[in-house]
């Protein structure tokens, strides 16, 4: 039985995912297959990933292919309870409501989970973190799964040097079409439209610091240079740094970038980034927001003790008064800002991505007695036929080579 708020906020979250199917064709494609051959029929599947639109149409996509879903957020604050009700009306097991505590929260995750599911999708690895710890006796029918975001793929990695992986994994994360163009594109724009809406800022003319220069920094660095920031980025990958500074961009230590920076965008996947040594030396109104899955990169909880006031500004936006009468603020508690203050990526990005779980879940159904408990990576032909499927759907073609242009390709004579 589903967990939502309301269940009289159906009519809007349904008008929501309506309109996100307008514009995710891949998946579209997909699920008209799966809706013939219904690949999951007699299997459950659990899903943990930011509740809103898009991540309710791939539950329904799923449904299509004959899984028994069971869907649930990844983020307290990321979850729309309009879309949790519609999602649930629809006939998905949903286990949702926003601004939970962190205990209600894995409480709804352990719901989720007690169907015993035979696949997963996971976003951080939460449902990783419970299936392969405390809550392992309900992974006694689990083979596989997926794993959404960088953070995600990190804990995969650890849990698989030492052995303790639940089940196989599929590095989805890493995927083309993924990192490429969900991480670049879509972290790029969501962000912005998040930090714009909530704060009603300008971004021309600010100088804006971002931490990290991965696939996500990148596109957060780019968006912000369009729109005419001054961009400085911090980095601990030479490489990294060397590529910001080929694309113009400052590169700096934190310490140094925490004197001059007007607004802050960490995506770094790693904690303590921005401490209370930077937070000493900011200037009056500075804007802190957090890109990374996880609310431990700006460390909020160190402001708020050195703090002599909490102001709520706007929505969404919590002003912190130091003792010398500075003010810091933060968007979103310093959770994922793009869907603690925003709708996350556009569809058309989470098209591709979710197009990607879908195959991916149907790849380790098709290779289930083969399978080891590690981390596999996407298989190309999954990529690529996203990528043809996409291209097609904006209208867009490309060359293909000769057989004579493969052989070249592929020998050592000519």
């Amino acid at each position: 039985m589903s967990i939502v708020k309301d269940m009289s906020l159906a009519e809007s979250g349904l008008r929501k995912i309506e309109w996100v199917r307008s514009f995710m064709p891949a998946l579209s494609s997909i699920e008209e297959r799966f809706e013939r051959e219904k690949p999951f029929k007699g299997l459950r599947v659990a899903v943990s990933v930011h509740l809103e639109a898009k991540t309710a149409n791939l539950g329904l996509v799923l449904a299509k292919g004959g899984a028994e879903v069971h869907l649930t957020g990844c983020n307290p604050l990321s979850t729309q309870d309009d879309v949790a009700a519609a999602v649930a009306s629809l006939g998905v097991d949903t286990y949702g409501i926003h601004g939970v505590t962190p205990e209600e929260y894995e409480e709804l995750l352990v719901r989720t989970l007690e169907c015993h599911p035979h696949l997963i999708v996971d976003d951080g690895g939460d449902l990783i973190n419970l299936l392969g710890g405390k809550r392992a006796d309900l992974a006694d029918c689990l083979f596989g799964g997926c794993e959404e975001t960088t953070t995600g793929i990190h804990r995969l990695k650890a849990r698989e040097r030492e052995g303790i992986l639940p089940c196989a994994m599929m590095a989805v994360n890493d995927a083309k079409a993924k990192h490429y163009y969900d991480n670049k594109y879509g972290t790029g724009q969501s962000v912005w439209t998040a930090i714009m809406d909530t704060t009603n800022l300008i971004v021309a003319g600010k100088t804006v610091v971002v931490a990290g220069y991965g696939w996500c920094g990148k596109g957060v660095a780019m968006r912000a240079k369009g729109m005419g920031a001054d961009v400085v980025v911090t980095e601990i990958d030479p490489f990294k740094a060397l590529d910001a500074t080929m694309n113009g961009f400052r590169v700096m230590p934190m310490d140094e970038a925490a004197k001059i920076g007007d607004i802050f965008v960490t995506v770094t996947g790693c904690k303590d980034v921005i401490t209370p040594r930077h937070f000493a030396v900011m200037k009056d109104q500075a804007v802190l927001t957090n890109a990374g899955h996880f609310d431990c990169e700006v460390d909020v909880a160190a402001l708020k003790k050195l703090a002599v006031q909490e102001t709520l500004r706007r929505d969404n936006i919590m002003g912190y008064t130091l003792p010398d009468g500075r003010t810091l603020n933060v968007v979103g508690e310093g959770r994922l800002v793009n869907l603690a203050a925003g709708n996350g990526h556009p569809a058309e990005i989470m098209d591709m991505s979710f197009a990607v779980q879908a195959l991916s879940l149907e790849w380790l159904l098709k290779h289930r007695e083969e399978l080891e408990k590690k981390l596999y990576v996407v298989p190309d032909e999954i990529d690529d036929e996203i990528g043809r499927v996409k291209l097609a759907a904006m209208g867009l073609k490309i060359d293909t080579l000769t057989e004579e242009q493969k052989e070249y390709l592929s020998g050592w004579k000519a």
